[in-house]
């Protein structure tokens, strides 16, 4: 079994490179996604000249959408409650892992309206194909031509509704394996959900949610991995003075 996925600790060189080969392989996945072209394939089953007929339906515009943000903020506020009183799964965690846990969560929250903030991709529901005013569809990865919308359509802001929790699986791992796989398999359960609504209402391509996904494990990778780093520099140079 991979190192990532495996209840066997592993060592730290092996989790890094298990972990970066995820990161790898899944953004070779994304890119070829990218140039297949099934991004606009995928949006025109859901829309036609008239719009999309699920983009303000109850289901899908008001409960997998609007509402989805309240339970989200308030799991995140039992995780910011749990640095000093965690739940039982994570009791095994020092209180410097679930400080981690909440910070990583929140910088995954943060960076992705960063990087939609400064998007020149318009939504799907903007293309006068769809019942909108822009006129070209422009893929995002094309980013040296602008398409002639409003833009701020890249990444899907609402994917990382679930995406910015997978932060969990990276802090449960070690000491609760089981729970980090229950966990992670939550998180990609309602990041997918949340991918597809969005499809379906024609307020993202599913590209859009796939980069978020990314985006947010390999801010997960980076950032356990340079804590490692940080609390094992210190130990080191501990050790060497003790030797000396």
């Amino acid at each position: 079994m991979s190192p990532v996925l495996s209840d066997t600790p592993a060592r730290p060189a092996d989790l890094l490179r298990a972990d970066l080969r995820v990161v790898l392989l899944s953004l070779a996945v994304l890119l070829a996604w990218d140039l297949s072209g099934l991004d606009f394939t995928l949006t025109a089953w859901f829309g036609n000249a008239h719009g999309f007929a699920w983009r303000d339906r109850w289901l899908t515009a008001t409960l997998l959408h609007d509402a989805a943000r309240y339970p989200a903020w308030a799991l995140f506020g039992v995780l910011l409650v749990g640095i000093w009183k965690p739940l039982p799964f994570a009791r095994a965690l020092s209180r410097r892992e679930r400080v981690w846990w909440v910070s990583t969560t929140l910088a995954c929250v943060v960076l992705i309206p960063l990087l939609k903030r400064n998007s020149a991709t318009s939504c799907p529901w903007d293309l006068a194909r769809f019942g909108g005013d822009v006129l070209d569809y422009v893929p995002h990865w094309q980013f040296w031509k602008r398409d002639g919308g409003p833009g701020r359509c890249f990444p899907s802001g609402h994917a990382s509704t679930a995406f910015s929790f997978l932060a969990g699986w990276f802090a449960l791992r070690r000491a609760s394996p089981v729970a980090a796989r229950r966990w992670l398999a939550v998180t990609l359960a309602c990041g997918g959900l949340f991918a597809w609504v969005q499809v379906m209402r024609g307020a993202h391509y599913l590209s859009h949610s796939l980069w978020t996904a990314w985006a947010c494990w390999t801010v997960c990778v980076l950032a356990v991995h340079a804590a490692r780093l940080r609390r094992a520099v210190p130990a080191a140079a501990g050790l060497g003075a003790a030797k000396g």
